[in-house]
C-alpha cells in the first residue's frame, strides 16, 4: 500500500460540449489537474451503459462488461475522420449545472450512427476491431444482439419477448442475428470505439501518474444480458421472472430499507460452475482499472432477499453468502497476489462475518468522515482516531450530501460541537468542506479520496445521488474551468501543498496490525 490521496469524479460530471461528460479533451485535462493537484488516483462510478428507464444510474446498467456509448468522445471520432466539425457544431449543447440524459443520448446516438455509417464498410476487415471482438466476444456479442433485439421489440424486456428468443433457442438466435445484423453490428462498433478511448484515456493517466479507481455494482439489472444468458445463475421463475429481489434493511438512509430490485443470485448454481461468470467479470474490470471498488460488499457475506412482491425492503431476510470461496477462486485466477485490488466498500449493517471475510483478504474498507461525529460516532470505524492504515477515508461518497450540504442540512448542533473539537476551532457551512479535507489528509487511511464538490466547497444542489429517489440523481455537473480558475493553477497547487504537508506523495508504507476491532 502506498499513502495517497485522490478526487471522486465521474465522468459524466466533467464538462464538454455535448451536455454530458465524456473520454474526450475534458477528461485528459482533469487527469492533468489531478497530476499538478498531486492527486495519485481518480475514482469514478460504474461504466456500465444505462438508461432513463432506471433513472440513468450508472448502478442500474443493463451489461456487468459493457461500457457507456454515451460516454464516446464526438471529438475523437472527429480525429479518427468520421465525424466532420459541422456534425459537431450542430451537436453542440450550451454549458450547464446538469446532464439532460434525454436530450445528451439523442445527440449521441445521431453522432455515433453517422460515425458508424462511414466505418461500417471497411469494419469487418479493421484488425483493431477483430481483435477486440476476439478478446471480448464472450460478452460483447451478448450485449449487441440484446440491445438490437430490444430495439426491434419496443424497448420491452427480454423476458417479455417471443418465448423461443426469450428462451434463447438456437433457430430463434440465429433468425434474429441474420436480421437484425446491421444493428448487432453497430452495436459492437460502439463498445470497440468506447474502449479504444478507454485505453487513451488509461494512457494519459499513466503518463500522469494517476491510478483509476473503478467501481463494480454485485447485482446487475434484471433487464440485461447477463441474466438473459445465464438465467440458471439466479433466482428466477421458468418465464424469467424474478422469485426475489436485492436491496437493505432499513437504515441511516431510509426508514423503509431499499427494494432495489435488482434479480439475487442463486450462489450454489455459481458456486456449481466455479464461479466463473463472477470471475470473469471482475478480471474484465481489473483490466479496465488500477483498483476496484467492490459495491456492497456486505452481500457477499450475507445479503438481504426480499420476496419479489413486496412492495418496500422492510419484510426481507439476510441469506448467507459465499464470498470466501468466491476470493479464493478469484485469487488463483488472478496467480495468489498478495492482495487483490479491491476496495471493499463496508458501510451499512456490518456483523462481524462482513469484516472477517475483509480481514481474510487483507481488502481495505472505507471510512466516511460525516459519519464520524454523530452520537455514538466516536465507536465506530468513521471516526477519524479510529481509521485503519489498511483503508480508504472519504469526505463523503457519491451517496452522500456534499460536506457543506450535510454541515447546513444535517448536523445536528452537537454534532457541530464535535466537529468544532476535533478540529480546534469554530466552523462555519463555508469552512467544513476544507476542514474534513484535512481530516481526510491526515487519517492513518492510506487512501484519502475526496468528491471534486467537496474541494470546489459547493453546497447541496451539487449533490449526486440521494438514495431511494427514483428521478433527478446523477445529473451534477462541472462548469467550464471551474478546476481552472482565472489563476490556471491557484486551486491545483493549493491541493498539492496540503496533499505534500500530510505525507500523501505515494510512498509505500509499512503496514503493521489491523486497529481494534469496532463491532
Amino acid at each position: 500500500m502506498k499513502r495517497t490521496s485522490g478526487l471522486l469524479l465521474h465522468l459524466t460530471s466533467l464538462p464538454s460540449r455535448f451536455g454530458v461528460g465524456d473520454l474526450g479533451p475534458e477528461a485528459e485535462r482533469f487527469a492533468a489537474f489531478l497530476a499538478r493537484a498531486g492527486q495519485r488516483q481518480w475514482q469514478i462510478l460504474p461504466l456500465a451503459p444505462s438508461s432513463s428507464f432506471v433513472g440513468d444510474s450508472p448502478y442500474a446498467g443493463f451489461s456487468a462488461f459493457g461500457g457507456e456509448p454515451l460516454l464516446i468522445s464526438p471529438e475523437l471520432l472527429r480525429e479518427e475522420g468520421l465525424l466532420d466539425a459541422s456534425e459537431l457544431d450542430k451537436a453542440a449543447a450550451a454549458p450547464g449545472r446538469s446532464v439532460n440524459y434525454a436530450l445528451a443520448r439523442a445527440a449521441k446516438n445521431d453522432l455515433l450512427r453517422r460515425a458508424f455509417a462511414r466505418a461500417e464498410h471497411g469494419l469487418l476487415d479493421d484488425a483493431d476491431f477483430n481483435g477486440f471482438l476476439a478478446a471480448n466476444g464472450h460478452w460483447a456479442n451478448d450485449l449487441a444482439l440484446f440491445l438490437a433485439c430490444k430495439e426491434h421489440h419496443a424497448q420491452a424486456a427480454w423476458y417479455d419477448w417471443p418465448a423461443p428468443l426469450r428462451d434463447r433457442r438456437d433457430e430463434a438466435l440465429r433468425e434474429y442475428g441474420e436480421k437484425l445484423a446491421r444493428e448487432i453490428l453497430f452495436h459492437k462498433f460502439c463498445q470497440h470505439r468506447f474502449f479504444r478511448q478507454w485505453g487513451r484515456l488509461r494512457a494519459r493517466l499513466a503518463e500522469h501518474g494517476v491510478e483509476l479507481v473503478g467501481d463494480v455494482p454485485i447485482y446487475v439489472t434484471h433487464d440485461s444480458p447477463d441474466v438473459w444468458c445465464n438465467r440458471a445463475l439466479f433466482k428466477l421463475d421458468a418465464e424469467g421472472r424474478r422469485t426475489c429481489v436485492a436491496g437493505v434493511p432499513p437504515d441511516y438512509f431510509s426508514k423503509t430499507g431499499q427494494r432495489w430490485g435488482n434479480p439475487v443470485f442463486d450462489w450454489d448454481a455459481n458456486q456449481a460452475q466455479d464461479f466463473a461468470w463472477w470471475t470473469a467479470r471482475l478480471l474484465h474490470h481489473f483490466g479496465l482499472h488500477d483498483q476496484v471498488r467492490l459495491d456492497h460488499f456486505r452481500g457477499f457475506a450475507a445479503y438481504w432477499e426480499i420476496p419479489a412482491e413486496e412492495r418496500t425492503a422492510v419484510r426481507g431476510r439476510w441469506v448467507p453468502a459465499p464470498g470466501s470461496a468466491l476470493l479464493r477462486t478469484l485469487r488463483k485466477r488472478t496467480g495468489n497476489p498478495a492482495r487483490l485490488p479491491i476496495l471493499a466498500e463496508n458501510l451499512g449493517i456490518i456483523t462481524p462475518d462482513v469484516e472477517e471475510l475483509r480481514r481474510e483478504f487483507d481488502l481495505p474498507g472505507m471510512h466516511v468522515l460525516q459519519f464520524g461525529f454523530s452520537p455514538g460516532a466516536a465507536r465506530t470505524p468513521n471516526a477519524p482516531f479510529r481509521h485503519e492504515p489498511l483503508g480508504a477515508v472519504y469526505t463523503g461518497t457519491h451517496d452522500n450530501n456534499t460536506t457543506r450540504g450535510w454541515f447546513e442540512q444535517e448536523l445536528d448542533a452537537q454534532g457541530k460541537k464535535r466537529l468544532e473539537r476535533f478540529v480546534g476551532s469554530r466552523v462555519s457551512a463555508a469552512d467544513a468542506p476544507a476542514a474534513l479535507l484535512r481530516l481526510a489528509l491526515a487519517s492513518p487511511a492510506a487512501q484519502a479520496l475526496v468528491p471534486a464538490q467537496d474541494v470546489l466547497g459547493l453546497g447541496p444542489e451539487a449533490r449526486m445521488n440521494v438514495p431511494g429517489l427514483a428521478e433527478g440523481n446523477w445529473s451534477w455537473r462541472l462548469l467550464p474551468g471551474e478546476l481552472h480558475p482565472s489563476d490556471e493553477a491557484a486551486l491545483a497547487d493549493r491541493l498539492a501543498e496540503e496533499t505534500i504537508f500530510y505525507g500523501r506523495t505515494g510512498e509505500d508504507l509499512e503496514l503493521g496490525e489491523y486497529s481494534p476491532r469496532h463491532d
